[in-house]
């Protein structure tokens, strides 16, 4: 039976700056640096997180576009804040780029994507049940 979720991969053209980016840009922390015979397996996690994602090398492709796609589209990865507002502004000064101003209200809390050196979409979301009210 399965039991829980292991690793979510990103493929990644630079292991070093996605670990810099994912780690003092985003705040994660690095979890595992092994160079093995099929390349380096790095991997890293939110703290006090079980799981864990995987910075995995590769080559970008001839067909990708240089420049990352604004728009509405999600990121392989969704990370959880208490307080995505305040995270954003954060995050912003340390220099992650966004695809919007702004984290915006929607249905199911808060949200915003944010993007990678790679062009990888990070979705950054709140629960609407860890909202702070603001309109007091």
């Amino acid at each position: 039976m399965l039991t829980n979720i292991m690793y979510v991969t990103i493929p990644v053209t630079d292991q070093d700056r996605a670990l810099h980016f994912y780690t003092e840009q985003l705040g994660l922390e690095k979890r595992i640096d092994h160079p093995g015979p099929d390349g380096r397996f790095l991997t890293l996690g939110v703290p006090g997180s079980p799981v864990e994602i995987i910075l995995w090398s590769q080559a970008p492709a001839s067909e990708q576009p240089a420049e990352p796609k604004p728009g509405p589209a999600i990121g392989p990865v969704f990370l959880e804040s208490d307080d995505l507002r305040a995270d954003f502004e954060v995050l912003r000064d340390r220099g992650v780029t966004f695809d919007q101003p702004e984290p915006e209200d929607y249905g199911f809390g808060i949200r915003i994507e944010a993007l990678d050196p790679d062009g990888n979409r990070i979705s950054l979301r709140q629960r609407p049940d860890r909202q702070n009210d603001t309109t007091a």
